[in-house]
């Protein structure tokens, strides 16, 4: 049995000291749901195959010359998913205000991106002013899919009834959502117009409000980093592309939450989603790491 193995099963193994409710900074949600999925099988098992693969992270951060984990990462337990699509939106909905009310940073880990809209609702009630910023292969501009409002492939329909939206990494989408575009509120920035190129992160920050809420779908970055999703899509976001985003996200905007989604599975993946969440928090926190 190896080392890590040997750690609490929580997001980076931490113990107690790190990882209490009361003194913790972040929550970790888990929400195994998988219910419209249209390809791939697994996104249910994707919460805790990060948060296992989480306990092999070196708690160190090269970039901001501490450990992210001292802010205290909390995990909670994972919510009851086995409910039709409908009902879980409520659910979801429901229990984010009630985490919205510790004033905790909340981090979701899908599950189906299904599961962000109810999320998104929650915090434009008390971030009036709220944008989202997804980094995804598909649009997910769907008004509905398989018969209902609330597929993965609706998603982000959802999301700009609610509030604006910005979309990086997009090279999937269908003839439905490229003719409605031009008429909802959202900026799209195309795989095909960003990959290996530097002069585009500001303008996607530039285009966001003050708040935002950072969704990020695992399969937008390219599947040779990522294997393990339900519906992979080659071109997408290298792994410095996306740390660079997030690092510009989180020095010139308010990051008030976010969730990451679409894993299935997979040593790989599982680890790659854990360290990008485990960088993103150190962004978002920096001010707030002790240097060691």
């Amino acid at each position: 049995m190896t080392q890590s193995a040997d750690l609490p099963l929580v997001f980076g193994g931490l113990e107690p000291s790190q990882s209490a409710l009361e003194s913790s900074r972040v929550l970790i949600w888990p929400v195994p749901f998988e219910k419209t999925v249209s390809y791939g099988q697994g996104t249910r098992e994707g919460p805790a195959a990060i948060i296992d693969a989480s306990r092999n992270l070196e708690l160190y951060d090269e970039e901001v010359e501490g450990e992210p984990a001292s802010i205290g990462i909390h995990t909670l337990p994972a919510i009851d998913a086995d409910r039709e699509p409908a009902a879980m939106m409520l659910a979801l909905e429901r229990e984010a205000r009630k985490l919205l009310k510790t004033g905790k940073f909340i981090c979701m880990l899908g599950g189906e991106h299904s599961i962000t809209p109810p999320v998104v609702r929650a915090f434009a009630e008390i971030f009036p002013r709220l944008s989202v910023l997804q980094i995804d292969a598909h649009a997910d501009l769907r008004d509905q899919y398989d018969g209902t409002p609330h597929s993965h492939a609706s998603a982000m329909r959802r999301v700009v009834e609610v509030c604006p939206l910005v979309q990086v990494g997009i090279r999937s989408l269908s003839s439905e959502e490229a003719r409605a575009i031009p008429e909802l509120p959202t900026r799209v920035f195309y795989a095909k117009d960003i990959c290996g190129r530097a002069d585009w992160f500001n303008h996607a920050i530039n285009s966001l409000t003050e708040d935002v809420y950072l969704t990020i779908d695992i399969d937008g970055l390219d599947p040779s980093l990522v294997p393990s999703t339900g519906t992979p899509e080659p071109g997408g976001l290298s792994w410095n592309e996306a740390l660079t985003l997030i690092r510009t996200l989180a020095a010139k905007r308010n990051v008030v939450g976010m969730d990451l989604v679409e894993v299935s599975g997979g040593s790989v993946t599982s680890f790659v989603a854990a360290k990008l969440i485990y960088k993103s928090l150190a962004y978002i926190f920096r001010e707030q790491i002790p240097a060691l």
